[in-house]
């Protein structure tokens, strides 16, 4: 068989059917590499799985070994365009060979302000935004947390139980997916109060949600001093989550009765993973800041904070990055977008509305199933101990996981017991028609 083939521009013609083990995983050069990472590499790492990854192609990745995985995990929701797509390759090749680093905190380069004119103006918030670029989504993060508190001159923030802003210690003080990303590491910052994500599926209604948030304001958070409310339009890390119809846009409605700063992290929702540039298009809400990351540049490192631009009247020197939109990166990113809108946003749309309808004949088959949600190709599958129950059923979740692996689909979890379905999107219906063959099999062995 040959490889798949990905053309410029567009979808790629397929020419190979993935995943194709030649030798079960994890190989002997696999386990090599694995012992050499153990004997250098901080393992607070977390690996789900031996996947030693060579090179990759489209939704396809091959290891060390030999073997040929089919990837719905797109690096963590990184690869929007899929692997080495042939027009950001290009793109990266051609900026390497004429700049690669300038430091636009002291210089000024084309790219980046061309960039920048691009995501102003696809900014979700309304006409008129400026950007600040960083190198990661806590970046953006942390950018924005400051740029709050500068422009408010409040000091508060509000963020929700189930979230995941990053692992820098601002990000981390809003970040509350789980214990062990902030075991050890207080005191984190203070001023922030977490509420309840509303989850449809466990009750959360936009009205509970409501008296919530009213009811810490006049208990434990003056509203007056909270400078932002920071939260996902979809909750990643916690369980991808789509919140009830009309709770956004009852937050900002919230916000702006208060002066509070609506912050949107769209760091995994973003860049057309549902279907739109930004998840928060599917409401009417309208932010005054958002944090973009992960697929803006098709795994090139680059985080941006884009905000209404009258709020962005920091001094010079007030805030910076060495590397932040770094020539290079913004090239990808450029292209990145182009394909977003060209095709690939539309992709996501279709090919994600196919998985959602297939996987929830699977949830009609299987007791296990408790949910599926999501947006384009941003799906959670819920696993429970049964249907009517809706106990947790985490070390299952766990065990799909790695059987998938073992039958080579590469796919992640979040939350404590969902399996997440963020793959290219590039990914075509025959992709995942395999990808829910090999999900469906798994479920008949482990849940069956």
């Amino acid at each position: 068989m040959t490889e798949k083939t990905m053309e410029s521009g567009g979808i790629r013609a397929e020419s190979r059917t993935t995943p194709e083990l030649v030798i079960a995983p994890p190989g002997e050069k696999a386990r090599a590499w694995i012992e050499r990472d153990r004997a250098t590499i901080s393992p607070s790492y977390t690996r789900e799985y031996p996947a030693v990854i060579e090179r990759g192609s489209g939704c396809t990745v091959w290891d060390v070994d030999g073997n040929a995985y089919l990837d719905v995990s797109a690096g963590i929701a990184v690869a929007a365009t899929g692997h080495c797509h042939p027009d950001v390759v290009k793109a990266i090749q051609d900026q390497a060979a004429r700049l690669i680093h300038m430091s636009g905190t002291d210089f000024y380069y084309p790219n980046q302000i061309r960039l920048a004119e691009k995501l102003s103006e696809l900014f979700p918030g309304g006409d008129g935004a400026k950007v600040f670029y960083g190198n990661s989504g806590a970046e953006a993060i942390e950018a924005g947390m400051k740029l709050a508190r500068y422009h408010t001159n409040r000091t508060r923030f509000i963020a929700f139980r189930g979230a995941f802003h990053g692992r820098t210690f601002g990000a981390l003080s809003l970040t509350a997916s789980k214990a062990v990303q902030r075991n050890r590491f207080a005191p984190l910052l203070p001023g922030v109060t977490h509420a309840t994500y509303p989850d449809p599926y466990r009750g959360g209604t936009v009205e509970a949600s409501l008296e919530e948030l009213n009811r810490i304001f006049e208990t434990t958070t003056p509203p007056e001093e909270v400078a932002a409310l920071v939260v996902e339009p979809i909750q990643g890390e916690g369980g991808y989550v789509v919140p009830p119809e009309g709770w956004l846009e009852a937050i900002e409605e919230l916000c702006r009765e208060h002066g509070i700063l609506l912050f949107l992290d769209e760091v995994q929702s973003g860049m057309g993973r549902t279907g739109k540039m930004f998840a928060v298009e599917h409401t009417g809400a309208e932010p005054d800041m958002v944090a973009v990351a992960k697929g803006i540049a098709s795994g090139m490192p680059l985080g941006v904070l884009i905000a209404r631009a009258e709020l962005m009247d920091w001094k010079p020197g007030a805030h910076a990055s060495t590397f932040g939109g770094n020539p290079v990166a913004c090239e990808a990113a450029i292209a990145t977008i182009r394909l977003l809108e060209d095709e690939l946003m539309a992709n996501a749309t279709e090919v994600g509305g196919y998985i959602f309808e297939r996987l929830r004949e699977l949830q009609s088959r299987f007791d296990v199933i408790g949910d599926v949600r999501g947006r384009g190709l941003m799906i959670g599958v819920e696993m429970v101990e049964s249907g009517e129950s809706k106990k947790r059923a985490r070390e299952l979740r766990n065990a799909i996981v790695g059987r998938c692996f073992e039958k080579g689909l590469l796919i992640l979890g979040c939350g404590a017991n969902t399996v997440r379905w963020a793959p290219p999107l590039v990914l075509t219906r025959r992709e995942a028609d395999r990808a829910l063959e090999i999900f469906e099999e798994t479920l008949e062995e482990l849940a069956g």
